[in-house]
């Protein structure tokens, strides 16, 4: 298992327009499983729960996600004058028997939270303003009063790249969990995380590039 640390780096806002999939957080190779510390990040979120094929909420959550992030990159230019590349969707997903997300793939069992990573310079009153500006527009979408900032600080993590169709990660996830973690002397803790670098829109299933990662600790054993 490769290893790697990681200290990000906070750039001013009216620094180069920036492009934080350049972070190491960001890094993972298919077949190589990466041992990294993530540094506290800054995103923005919403919940669910169900298939994300067939969820009203899930539809429902990109909708809002989406054009909050791209009011609040133009309004950071625009007031800050930072510019930043709007990041990848990102997932933080569960169940309450693991199971039946990596093995069992029973997506109707499925709990999650849909991220966009946004910088720290970005507040409350930032959010509050991009998303009374897109409720402003017509038709806006109906979840944007569950959006919010979080911040997570997943710290010590295990990260490998996928690449293929979303439910041939099933697989992958079972090995990390059943065979790299333990022979690691590692155990899971926090939620699953994936960070998707392809549009399912516009690129072929067998080509999705997706970040698989898992937060974890140092095993203990009993005497």
């Amino acid at each position: 298992m490769a290893s790697a640390s990681h200290r990000a780096e906070r750039r001013h806002p009216m620094a180069e327009k920036v492009d934080f999939k350049k972070l190491d957080a960001y890094r993972a190779r298919a077949g190589e499983v990466r041992l990294l510390d993530v540094p506290p990040l800054q995103y923005l979120a919403i919940d669910g729960h169900g298939d994300p094929n067939t969820s009203e909420q899930y539809a429902g959550a990109l909708a809002a996600l989406y054009p909050v992030a791209y009011s609040l990159k133009f309004a950071s230019r625009r007031e800050l004058g930072g510019d930043y590349v709007v990041m990848p969707l990102e997932g933080l997903w569960w169940a309450d028997d693991m199971d039946a997300f990596t093995v069992a793939r029973d997506k109707s069992r499925w709990s999650w939270t849909l991220l966009i990573m946004t910088p720290d310079w970005v507040d409350d009153a930032m959010l509050a303003r991009a998303v009374a500006q897109v409720a402003a527009k017509s038709d806006p979408p109906r979840r944007l009063g569950d959006l919010r900032l979080q911040r997570l600080a997943e710290g010590r993590c295990v990260q490998t790249l996928h690449v293929g169709p979303y439910d041939d990660e099933g697989p992958v996830l079972a090995r990390l969990h059943d065979e790299v973690l333990p022979s690691e002397g590692l155990r899971p803790t926090g939620r699953h995380h994936e960070i998707y670098l392809s549009d399912p829109r516009r690129t072929a299933p067998e080509r999705l590039r997706t970040i698989l990662r898992q937060p974890v600790a140092t095993a203990t054993t009993n005497a």
